[in-house]
C-alpha cells in the first residue's frame, strides 16, 4: 500500500484527498476545509535533500507572478548555495508546478512565496492562517499537523500530512460559513535536531496589497 495514501485515508470529514495536482480544486467544494494530494517522494531526491547541510537549504520569502516562480527558485537555490545537479532541478521544477497549480486553483495574479528552514517550534500552536487559502509542502522532516476543533482548542485526534505531499488549506479569509474548525500547526520539533525544509504560497491579487 501507498504509504502516504494510508497516512490520509481516515482522514477528518472536510478534509479532501486529491488524485491528481489539478483536483485540488476540490477545495472549492463547500464542505472542504482542506485537500491533500498524496505522494510519495522520490527516494533519490529524498536521500539528497534529507542529507543537505541546513545552511544549503533554499530561504526565501518574496512576491511574484506564477509564471516567475521557477527562475526565483532557480535564484534562490544558488543563493543559499544548494548543491546543483539533478534533485536540484526536481525541487526547483516541483515548486514551480506546485505554484502553477496552486495559482490556478486560486485564480491568483500573484503569489506570495515562502520557503523556509525550521529547526524550532515555529507555529507549534494550533491556529487558522488569515489569508484566503494556503498551500504548505513539507519537503524535509515532519509535515503540517492538523485536526479538527469545534471550540478553538487543540483537535482530539491530530494527523499528520506525509513529507512531499502538498496540502491546500482555506484561511480565516475564505468566504465560509460556518467555519469548519479546521486547524493547523508545524509540528513541536524542539531539541530534537531535526531540520524541515517547507514550502508556503499565499494568493496575492495586488502586489502592493501583499508587500
Amino acid at each position: 500500500m501507498n504509504p502516504a495514501r494510508e497516512v490520509v485515508k481516515d482522514a477528518v470529514i472536510g478534509v479532501g484527498v486529491a488524485k491528481s495536482p489539478e483536483t485540488l480544486s476540490v477545495i472549492r467544494s463547500p464542505s472542504c476545509a482542506a485537500a491533500i494530494w498524496p505522494r510519495q517522494q522520490v527516494p533519490e531526491f529524498q536521500t539528497w535533500i534529507d542529507a543537505l547541510d541546513p545552511e544549503e537549504l533554499p530561504r526565501a520569502r518574496m512576491i511574484l507572478r506564477p509564471d516567475a516562480v521557477r527562475d526565483a527558485a532557480l535564484q534562490i537555490c544558488e543563493a543559499s548555495r544548494t548543491p546543483a545537479g539533478a534533485e536540484r532541478d526536481r525541487l526547483v521544477d516541483d515548486i514551480a508546478a506546485l505554484a502553477d497549480v496552486f495559482s490556478g486553483v486560486m485564480r491568483a495574479k500573484w503569489l506570495r512565496l515562502r520557503l523556509d528552514v525550521v529547526t524550532t517550534n515555529a507555529c507549534w500552536k494550533f491556529h487558522t492562517d488569515a489569508v484566503t487559502a494556503r498551500l504548505i509542502c513539507t519537503y524535509r522532516g515532519t509535515g503540517t499537523q492538523y485536526g479538527i476543533s469545534t471550540d478553538g482548542a487543540e483537535p482530539g485526534r491530530i494527523f499528520t500530512v506525509p513529507a512531499g505531499s502538498p496540502i491546500l488549506m482555506r484561511g480565516t479569509l475564505w468566504p465560509e460559513h460556518p467555519k469548519s474548525g479546521l486547524l493547523h500547526r508545524s509540528p513541536p520539533i524542539s531539541g530534537t535536531g531535526e531540520t524541515r525544509s517547507v514550502l508556503v504560497l499565499d494568493p496575492i491579487d495586488d502586489r502592493e496589497d501583499g508587500a
